[in-house]
């Protein structure tokens, strides 16, 4: 929950740029933040997969007008709708994105590429987004940001409950790394939405991931519990597990409800008849 989301960042700048208010190569930049070459395969498109800027121009052009977030797990398809097989490669790879407008959906997949045999400094890690199709339906479990925000409120005096609660609430190198890292997030990247996202969007996302780095703080980091006093019995770790999940859940709603705040408000006008 400390990192940003590949899917986040795709229907963030993917909807500035079909808003207008981006370019394709700013979007594409942006959307790619640092991380491995994205590329993206299209339907009915024969070949490989294409970059994001000729991948971006092609959804327009099938209808397109707006990117949804899905972050499912195991029991929870969060923003999904169906149908069933990308549901499932959906929560696989724990988030996707959906492409309102032309019934597609994109989830990631991480590959390595290079020339067979070829020597590790000379392969490279690359990012490839596969396009299947998706039911124009209303998506799973996503709030009202107004109803994200008033229950994120919530979560964080949880978080915090069980933070304290567990005696981890800030004490040792795991859980001073975890915050710096947070700040450090907070600090290079204020924009942490494209331009057109409302800033109650921005302001939701921001609660999320502070409730998202308590609850990586009270995992212990790599969630495996032994990071904060010691080697802890599997009945502590399950009962860790079980005290965090509801408010790991009430997180990732609310990072679906700012990420779909500008694709919703666009559905909106448009069932009201503006522009």
């Amino acid at each position: 929950m400390l990192t940003e989301p590949r899917s986040g960042r795709l229907a963030a700048w993917g909807n500035a740029l079909f808003a207008g208010l981006v370019s394709p190569d700013e979007a594409a930049e942006r959307i790619v933040a640092g991380d491995a070459v994205h590329r993206v395969a299209l339907p009915d498109e024969e070949g490989a997969p294409v970059g994001l800027t000729l991948a971006l121009g092609r959804l327009r052009s099938l209808g397109a007008v707006g990117l949804r977030v899905a972050l499912p797990v195991p029991g929870h398809p969060l923003g999904l709708s169906g149908p069933p097989q990308f549901n499932a490669r959906a929560v696989a790879a724990e988030e996707a994105v959906l492409v309102h407008g032309a019934a597609l959906g994109l989830v990631p997949a991480v590959h390595e590429a290079g020339p067979q045999g070829a020597d590790p400094e000379d392969v490279h890690t690359e990012v490839v987004w596969e396009c299947l199709p998706v039911r124009e339906a209303p998506p799973a479990d996503v709030p009202s940001l107004a109803e994200a925000e008033r229950e994120l409120a919530e979560a964080l005096r949880e978080a915090t409950e069980v933070l304290t609660r567990l005696d981890v609430a800030g004490s040792g190198p795991v859980a001073d790394a975890a915050l710096e890292a947070y700040r450090a997030r907070m600090e290079a990247g204020r924009q942490l939405l494209a331009p057109g996202y409302p800033p109650r969007a921005v302001r939701v996302l921001e609660l999320a991931q502070r409730v998202g780095a308590l609850v990586a703080i009270a995992y212990g980091g790599g969630g495996d519990g032994r990071e904060h006093g010691g080697a802890l019995s599997a009945s502590a770790i399950a009962a860790r597990a079980e005290a965090l999940r509801p408010v790991e859940r009430t997180a990732r709603r609310a990072q679906v409800a700012a990420y779909n705040a500008y694709a919703e408000e666009l559905e909106r006008r448009r069932e009201g008849g503006r522009p």
